[in-house]
């Protein structure tokens, strides 16, 4: 388990759980990453959530997404999470220099003084932030 990087360990366990095809993941929760949960369901890249309360420390749950019919031809959604800003290196940028994700096809998730968002939604309100992570 991570201390010093939980969303590093969210996105890490959200990439294992896809490669090996599970349904859903569990890890533990703070309010990051349920607002990071409630961006990637609004975006369509995860079927849902659910937040335990399990003492002493909540679970949140993610459902993973696949298309494809069968077993041995579903993929899925998410094709690649990428961790920009770290502990050991904060990443801000402007209004004007929010990043675009495989051309518009991905998704850049941003926290800023209004919480957290989609680098899209921080472009339109015009603020920019600290860029989280890259969801493809």
């Amino acid at each position: 388990m991570s201390h010093t990087d939980p969303i590093s360990d969210m996105l890490t366990r959200i990439r294992n759980a896809l490669m090996a095809r599970k349904k859903s993941v569990s890890l533990p929760s703070s309010k990051t990453k349920v607002h990071i949960a409630e961006i990637l369901k609004e975006q369509g890249f995860i079927a849902g959530y659910s937040v335990g309360d399990e003492q002493p420390t909540p679970v949140l749950t993610l459902e993973m997404k696949y298309y494809g019919r069968s077993h041995r031809t579903r993929r899925p959604v998410i094709s690649g999470l990428k961790r920009v800003s770290r502990p050991g290196r904060r990443v801000y940028v402007g209004k004007d220099n929010i990043p675009w994700v495989r051309s518009g096809m991905g998704v850049a998730i941003l926290t800023t003084p209004q919480g957290l968002m989609t680098g899209q939604r921080a472009r339109r309100l015009g603020i920019g932030g600290e860029v989280l992570c890259y969801v493809w």
